[in-house]
């Protein structure tokens, strides 16, 4: 379940609720009772570190993707580039 933060706009209180993504959102402030109470926008509690974290984790081969081509770009029809091959 995810984890809402509030604040009252009336005496500034802030609190984190736990809540079900189908529950009503909270409108009455716990502190005072005014019905100033707002949901927050915070950031996501989670991070995406290190590189290749998709192809290594969840595609189930258990393999890296492969690198992409080192081979540099064709310099003006040397014929090391699949266009000039083909000319």
């Amino acid at each position: 379940m995810p984890i809402y933060e509030y604040r009252c706009d009336s005496c500034g209180s802030q609190k984190e609720h736990l809540q079900k993504m189908s529950d009503p959102q909270l409108t009455t402030c716990p502190a005072c009772g005014q019905e100033s109470y707002n949901k927050l926008l915070s950031a996501a509690g989670f991070q995406l570190k290190g590189n290749g974290w998709y192809a290594t984790d969840f595609k189930g081969s258990g393999k890296a993707a492969p690198k992409a081509d080192s081979t540099p770009p064709c310099q003006g029809g040397s014929g090391a580039c699949t266009p000039c091959a083909a000319n």
